[in-house]
């Protein structure tokens, strides 16, 4: 796997075990059900979820949505370790692979929905496009890329000011989606995030 740059979970890779209590104490799992809702899988869809950290927006869709197949993949060791013993512990049948957004070990035109929640702050700029653009080279004629992340409005660090709406929406249509439109705000402990929503 060749090295690129990112942000493991919560910014350093020890405090990776206060993830998930992280996610329970600031609301992070509704967000994520959230999320879940707007992409609206349904039973036969291949959704796969960019940076899935610890598995827990894929533990939800699994239990929410039969039917579907669950793909994470995570450049984090730990994480996509975590995320695996989740799926076995709840008994659910979730495909975590260690990869980088920007690097898919996927086929084209193979995927219905690709979800990326909390993940592009994670990383820069140049990042940010080899994400999206590879997230479009997975998604079939009609399918949906579904983001949510924070709102940006911070001039440092760099990253979350390249969450800010505006280049969020810009970098969706220079990645060759279409339609990129916000499709809602809302808010966590941790401050405001923003929906997206972009076909391919």
């Amino acid at each position: 796997m060749t090295q690129q740059t990112y942000l493991p979970a919560m910014g350093l890779r020890w405090l990776l075990p206060l993830y998930d209590p992280f996610c329970r104490l600031t609301g992070v799992r509704h967000v994520h059900r959230q999320l879940i809702g707007h992409a609206g899988p349904r039973p036969g869809h291949r959704v796969l979820e960019i940076g899935c950290g610890t598995g827990t927006v894929l533990t939800a869709l699994a239990r929410a949505c039969p039917g579907v197949e669950a793909i994470g993949i995570d450049p984090d060791a730990g994480s996509v370790r975590r995320a695996r013993r989740k799926a076995v512990r709840n008994n659910l049948e979730i495909n975590y692979q260690l990869a980088y957004a920007g690097s898919l070990p996927l086929p084209d035109a193979s995927v219905d929905r690709v979800l990326s929640s909390l993940m592009l702050h994670h990383l820069d700029r140049a990042e940010h496009g080899r994400a999206l653009r590879e997230a479009r080279r997975v998604l079939r004629p009609g399918g949906e890329l579904h983001i949510v992340d924070v709102a940006g409005a911070h001039p440092r660090p760099s990253r979350l000011a390249a969450t800010e709406p505006d280049h969020v929406l810009a970098a969706l249509f220079d990645a060759g989606l279409t339609n990129p439109a916000e499709t809602g705000r809302g808010r966590a402990g941790f401050g405001r995030v923003v929906f997206y929503r972009a076909s391919a």
